[in-house]
């Protein structure tokens, strides 16, 4: 193959790879990996694409496979810092020597991605990705997953006061954004309410994967807006032993946080054990957190947190692959900000989960099946709401899950197979705040992918089919009190007694069957040895979730009264059965790529379209109903003023799901600068206009951004300055607010200390080092619950 046509501008230096054995069907495999200068490459990973055999160089950057059998192959070579090598070999029984392979430089770290059963990376793939791993994790690492994530291009989070937050990609969240940990469902109610957090832990994962865009053909309908996996090794797949432990302490909140994970074996068994606890205070702020008490404390009230967690993990491995089962315990009681019935009773929520994964993977040795993956869990989740010291209301869910993926050896230059996915989730809410009602939903999927390069072309096919059943048998709708704030408006006690007087509720089944179907085409095209451009088409689609089609009661947490689509307002101003079908959400989704793969300049630049066909979206309606409770976050008042808003204190605005058609289209970019071998530049920038076809922006749309990154190490020590500016959001829905832009300054400084078998790091890191008072514009609380202030992180890093 020549230089000029490698798919990832890497360069061979000699023409074939030496086979020594005397055997024609057992031959050994053998080469040498350097860099650009000539110098070795130790701990670069080799990979037998066909095979599924990995192996690494050593301080010589040599490596060799024993017992291959004569053929073509292809073999995949990567390390830190370099770009990817996918380069064809061939075995045979008359080689005199091995090969060189010259890795390439690369100013953007190019990581694979776990989540799918075909190779995507950064730089390599139709489907735009991004990774967050090594010390980079570590160093964005928060309590909750949307912030830790919402430094990578394209993602954005729904920060909910500290506690909570689920990432937004590309405008899109909730039910369209799927959460997975190692490929699984991760099985909580995050996607239900933005108070709920998410039940995974970044503190002991590997790394964090994100794909953008439409990703419904490795995961199904819920990933019509992108997915985010968790990758932990809680089933291990090496008897090396290694590990690392954290403790760190934070000002802003007076934050512990202790961490651990360790992989070790005996054999061919392995083990894995992580664990962590977290506890923290009230979060202070720059200025007062209500909008409306300008003179209020600098603190967000029950903005507390507790939380810990531990996984223990065994597998065997065998030659042709390993088979593993792994449990999780997850505990988490946080305080709910904003959401207190009345008094100085606040509300707690105390989450608990305990997940069961069986992972493994086999590798044939026959002609047609290459390999076969395998993952099923186990998920027992309960949510309860403790007002008090008594449980108010409780959300449970309990999900079983198995994906299969049966991938054969290439046929006519085509790689790919079947992937088979079932998953079933009981969900279930009891008290007063359950403004969903218990389901059953089913998901049995079918999916085909393949891909095969013709020439500097990769061209990409996939397409799902998926049965889904939506089972509810206790649907109930009140007879509600909705009515506008107006001065004609007389809502008296005597009003309210009358109503209380006649209230009625209806009970009914539900069954709904849909069957969404997924197609998506990809090509990247290598230009030459550091450019490529790819495209991206999908057409998915997305059966609405329970809560989006069935709610009906106060959703505290984001203080409004939701009603599902299954419900419609009628022209007398009641809530009435819908007579309008319920369709599937389609989205139609262009993705055009252009990289800078090599060099000490390389860069990452996506455009998207995203046209979304009845989607579904909550629209306030302008009329209030009665929450129930008192959920006055303020107990003092705020004068006379205001006085005629506290008697409206237990009310809440009326929020109706509906459908429309919607156009997201915006830009992600990426560049890094590797200046010299101490200094490094990054910097990011990205913007998404969601808005109805129809005219009208949708809600909580993120704002634009543009960010850089600055990272200088020389010996031990690394400074790393952060830069983020988040613009104004003024392109709003009826009844939102605009919110101001503000610019986030957060540092760090690490110093390394070996110690033997041990790497200790010990750093200091400063977030928002202005004191900026920043108001999230995605999130239900951002007129009271605004982003910490002034946050010293001072903590001790160690890796064996």
């Amino acid at each position: 193959m020549k230089l000029s046509r490698l798919a990832l501008g890497l360069s061979l230096s000699a023409p074939a790879l030496l086979l020594a054995s005397p055997s024609a069907l057992a031959q050994t495999l053998s080469g040498t990996v350097t860099n650009a200068a000539g110098k070795p490459l130790a701990n670069a990973t080799v990979e037998i694409e066909a095979l599924k055999r990995v192996t690494s160089t050593n301080e010589l950057g040599e490596f060799t496979f024993s017992s291959v059998k004569e053929g073509d192959y292809t073999l995949h070579i990567f390390a830190s810092g370099f770009a990817h090598l996918h380069e064809h070999t061939q075995v045979q029984s008359d080689n005199a020597e091995g090969a060189n392979f010259v890795l390439a430089r690369s100013a953007i770290e190019v990581i694979d991605v776990h989540a799918t059963p075909m190779h995507l990376s950064v730089m390599e793939s139709a489907t735009p990705v991004s990774v967050l791993s090594g010390e980079t994790l570590r160093r964005q690492q928060a309590a909750t997953l949307g912030d830790t994530l919402e430094k990578l291009p394209g993602v954005q989070s729904n920060f909910h006061g500290n506690v909570a937050s689920t990432p937004i990609i590309r405008g899109l969240s909730g039910p369209r954004v799927l959460i997975t940990q190692n490929g699984l469902d991760v099985s909580d109610v995050s996607r239900v309410g933005p108070d709920h957090a998410v039940a995974s832990e970044a503190s002991t994962a590997k790394q964090i994967e994100v794909l953008r865009g439409p990703a419904t053909l490795f995961f199904g309908s819920g990933a019509i807006g992108g997915v985010v996996n968790v990758v932990d090794q809680r089933v291990p797949t090496s008897t090396e032993t290694r590990g690392e432990f954290v403790l760190e302490t934070q000002t802003v909140n007076d934050q512990k946080l202790g961490t651990f994970n360790v992989t070790t074996g005996v054999d061919n068994i392995a083990f894995y054990a992580d664990g962590f606890y977290r506890d923290s205070n009230d979060y202070e702020t720059p200025v007062a957190p209500d909008i409306d008490d300008p003179d209020g404390a600098h603190v967000v009230e029950n903005s507390n947190e507790e939380s810990s967690g531990f996984t223990l993990g065994t597998s065997y491995l065998f030659d042709q692959g390993y088979v593993g089962v792994a449990v999780e315990r997850f505990e988490r009681e946080y305080g709910v900000p904003g959401h207190s019935h009345g008094g100085d009773t606040s509300v707690l929520a105390d989450l608990e989960q305990t997940k069961y994964q069986l992972l493994g993977e086999y590798n044939f040795t026959n002609d047609f099946l290459q390999s076969v993956l395998f993952r099923a869990g186990y998920t027992d989740y309960e949510h309860a709401e403790v007002e008090g010291g008594l449980v108010g209301t409780t959300f449970s869910n309990e999900t079983e899950e198995l994906r299969v993926e049966l991938l054969h050896k290439p046929m006519a230059g085509w790689r790919g197979g079947i992937s088979l996915h079932y998953k079933g989730s009981d969900v279930f809410a009891q008290g007063e705040e359950a403004f969903t009602p218990p389901s059953e939903m089913e998901v049995f999927a079918v999916a085909l992918m393949e891909e095969r390069h013709f020439g500097d072309f990769l061209v990409q096919l996939g397409a799902r089919a998926e049965s889904v059943t939506l089972d509810a048998s206790s649907v109930l709708l009140p007879e509600l009190d909705a009515h506008e704030h107006d001065d004609e408006h007389d809502h008296d006690e005597h009003a309210h007694d009358e109503h209380e007087g006649s209230e009625f509720v209806r009970q009914f089944a539900v069954d709904q069957e849909f069957t969404p179907i997924s197609l998506s085409a990809g090509v990247v095209y290598t230009i030459n040895e550091s450019y490529n451009v790819g495209v991206s088409l999908s057409r998915s689609e997305r059966a609405p979730s329970a809560s989006e089609l069935l709610s009906f009661g106060p959703h505290i947490g984001t203080r409004t009264y939701e009603i599902g689509a299954l419900f419609d307002l009628s022209e007398e101003g009641e809530f009435v059965l819908s007579q309008t079908a319920i369709d599937l959400e389609t989205a139609n989704n262009i993705d055009l790529t252009f990289r800078k793969t090599q060099g000490d300049v390389g860069f990452v630049f996506n455009a998207f379209y995203n046209q979304v066909d009845n989607y579904y979206f909550q629209e306030e309606t302008g009329l209030f109903a009665e929450s129930g409770h008192d959920h006055d976050h303020d107990e003092e008042g705020h004068g006379e003023e205001e006085h005629s808003e506290d008697e409206h204190s237990d009310e809440l605005p009326v929020y109706l799901f509906g459908s429309a058609d919607a156009i997201l289209h915006g830009f992600e970019l990426q560049v890094a600068w590797q200046t010299t071998d101490n200094l490094k530049l990054d910097f990011f920038a990205d913007y998404v206009k969601a808005r109805l076809k129809d005219g009208g922006a949708l809600p909580r749309t993120s704002p634009m951004r543009v960010g850089s990154h600055v990272a200088y190490t020389l010996d031990n020590i690394r400074a790393d300055l952060d830069i983020t500016y988040f613009a104004k959001q003024d392109d709003i829905s009826t009844f939102e607010t605009e919110t101001d832009g503000y610019t986030l300054v957060d540092a760090s400084i690490t110093y390394d200390i070996p110690l033997g078998d041990i790497d200790l790091s010990v750093y200091l890191s400063g977030e928002n080092l202005t004191d900026e008072e920043a108001r999230v514009h995605t999130s239900f609380l951002k007129d009271i619950a605004p982003r910490p202030g002034r946050n010293f992180a001072f903590g001790v890093r160690g890796y064996f």
